[in-house]
């Protein structure tokens, strides 16, 4: 058998964004004919989106879906196309892709194993097909076949696996029943740091495993507000990697083929590309793109930030720059103020700039920061936050909240009767400065029609170290889903290799709030504990969901500090893990980024009323 040319295409879509889905399939589909591909893969419900939610459960998405096929079909003469939607049959909605041969549809193979941990809810949308049933589906003028069916196209064989199929021991290509030659699997696998490595293992294993060639073609970008999808397409043959893309593009859609032979896996041709590796690079790329995407898919005109001058909003801050410097490389002047929706800005000007003139005049217009000081705040921060606006261009204001705080502290002294004291009152002392900086801060959004970055991270989130309508309030949190170690050292990074010289005066302080007199030099690990062991406990707690005794006996002796510190750090982090949670449940929508999160609408359930571990922590004190 000759050399027969196979790709995918990872598609950033939107859900229910007819025209614009439909777009990016048709503009892909041209791009593959003009490449000389013979079979292309679309990822999984591309045509709808993935991220419909309880839309899928509606009758008239899977049927307004169904009619698109038609709009597909001229584009599909002189090639094999796999395009993903939601069908019904029979009262039930299944997770469907449709198979496109020279303008005709050849049939519909079906999801039989449905995402259902973490961040998925497939089953509340989504029935099951049963593995190894067929039967037919009208579909314009013609039954076609239905369920899990394989194909013959220029004498190969063709299997699919919709994402979930392959995850799974009991996967439709164990049941294949004919000789597969070639599995495509359309996918919509969400981003997780060092998710991508164990991807490359499960379609290079796949090809070994089955002995054949596995495409693999995922989603791209922030699709929805939460998930992101890194974009990745990867085909291996034999236990063997011929083609893998660079993910986390910021095309609306990025193309990857190969020539390969089925019959003799050595004359195939290899065309890897340089990725992204590991959880510091990926971070930066990944939120970048979410953010990215989050601005133009909302169509508001920009961001809003109060810029403390500390780790959080200083690392969100430079997120920002990172999306138009990574926009400005892959899509070059023109293409990224289109794409990212700036158009204010003088593009005759801006082409007479220097390429880093041109990122921060970008930033200005995107981003307006804002330091809004109180008589605790250090002239330290001040100064952080102003060295990192110009540093990256952004629009930097500041003024202080005293008056407003004064205000608010009067009103409630006489209600009172008495002064309030740091003594008696210091949490509410500290949280209304948090408060008095919302209002104004939301004004600045809303008029700028833009939108406001939250600033809180997941070890806040954790034991709600954070003031709710203060520091939680805004649009969107773009660092919600990671730790503050994490933020901590991606910052070293930014300054080091990325070049964000403006992140030293960051780099050099210490974290803290900010909101008790100077003279009482507040921290956050005072008020907490060492984000190390906080970070440490969390894992165990969350991720693993230890018991605080088993937490205990995990972490005894690590960290060379006295019994019973350790289990006064863990009773604390399980207290206020417990009486937090109604936090959680407000906190701005996230990215997620991690292997795991605590936004409760995502991956991570708790009650918002509970015990409090009242049993579990009389426990740890008999160790």
């Amino acid at each position: 058998m000759s050399l027969i040319r196979i790709g995918g295409a990872c598609l950033n879509q939107t859900p229910l964004d007819w025209t614009g889905n439909l777009n990016n399939i048709i503009e892909a589909i041209r791009a593959a004919k003009l490449a000389g591909i013979e079979i292309l893969c679309l990822p999984e419900l591309c045509i709808t989106g993935y991220g419909c939610e309880d839309m899928f459960l509606s009758d008239w998405l899977p049927a307004k879906a169904k009619a698109k096929l038609n709009d597909l079909l001229p584009h599909t003469k002189g090639i094999m196309v796999t395009v993903g939607l939601p069908l019904r049959l029979k009262g039930y909605t299944y997770n469907t892709t449709c198979i496109f041969i020279d303008a005709e549809i050849a049939g519909c193979y079906t999801k039989h194993h449905l995402a259902n941990d973490g961040v998925h809810y497939e089953p509340r949308w989504f029935a099951s097909w049963p593995m190894g049933e067929e039967t037919s589906i009208r579909l314009g003028e013609h039954e076609v076949p239905f369920g899990s069916i394989t194909l013959k196209y220029k004498g190969i064989q063709v299997g699919f696996e919709i994402c979930e199929d392959a995850w799974r021991e009991d996967r439709p290509a164990a049941y294949f029943e004919r000789d597969v030659q070639l599995i495509l699997n359309p996918s919509a696998s969400h981003f997780a740091f060092g998710k991508a490595e164990f991807r490359k293992s499960l379609v290079t294993e796949s090809s070994k495993r089955f002995n054949c060639t596995y495409l693999y073609t995922n989603l791209l970008g922030n699709e929805a507000g939460r998930m992101i999808y890194d974009g990745d397409v990867m085909i291996a043959q034999c236990g063997e990697m011929l083609a893998q893309n660079k993910r986390l593009s910021y095309q609306p859609f990025n193309l990857l083929y190969t020539d390969v032979n089925i019959s003799d896996p050595s004359s195939s041709v290899h065309t890897v590309k340089n990725d992204w590796d590991g959880s510091i690079e990926e971070f930066g790329r990944a939120a970048s793109l979410a953010l990215f995407d989050y601005k133009r898919k909302s169509r508001s005109q920009g961001f809003v930030l109060s810029l403390s001058g500390g780790a959080d909003s200083s690392s969100i801050a430079t997120l920002v720059a990172e999306s138009v410097r990574h926009g400005l490389e892959e899509l070059g002047l023109e293409g990224l103020l289109k794409r990212y929706q700036v158009d204010r800005l003088d593009i005759s000007r801006l082409q007479k700039l220097s390429l880093k003139e041109q990122r921060k005049s970008i930033v200005n217009e995107l981003l307006h920061t804002a330091y809004q000081g109180t008589e605790n705040s250090s002239i330290d921060t001040f100064n952080s936050a102003k060295q990192l606006a110009n540093d990256i261009g952004a629009k930097f204001s500041h003024w202080t909240i005293d008056e407003q705080v004064s205000g608010y502290s009067k009103s409630i002294e006489k209600v009172l009767g008495r002064p309030l004291t740091w003594e008696q009152d210091d949490i509410a002392m500290q949280n209304i400065q948090a408060r008095a900086r919302s209002p104004i801060i939301w004004m600045l959004a809303n008029i700028q029609k833009s939108l406001l970055l939250t600033t809180s991270n997941r070890s806040e989130g954790d034991v709600g170290y954070a003031t709710m309508d203060g520091d939680t309030s805004g649009s969107i949190s773009p660092i919600a889903a990671v730790n503050k170690s994490f933020i901590l050292q991606w910052l070293k990074y930014a300054e080091k290799e990325l070049g964000y010289g403006g992140l030293a005066s960051v780099n050099s302080l210490r974290p803290t709030a900010e909101l008790r007199p100077l003279d009482q030099d507040q921290t956050d690990e005072g008020d907490l504990m060492p984000y190390e062991i906080l970070v440490s406990i969390e894992r165990h707690a969350v991720r693993d969901r230890l018991s605080p005794a088993a937490v205990y006996k995990t972490l005894s002796g690590e960290y060379g500090i006295p019994t019973n510190q350790l289990k006064e750090y863990i009773r604390k982090f399980f207290r206020l893990w417990s009486i937090n949670q109604w936090k959680r449940e407000r906190i701005a929508p996230s990215f997620h980024l991690d292997d795991f999160n605590v936004d409760p609408r995502t991956w991570c359930r708790f009650p918002i009323l509970s015990s409090g571990f009242q049993e579990e922590l009389a426990e740890l004190d008999m160790l």
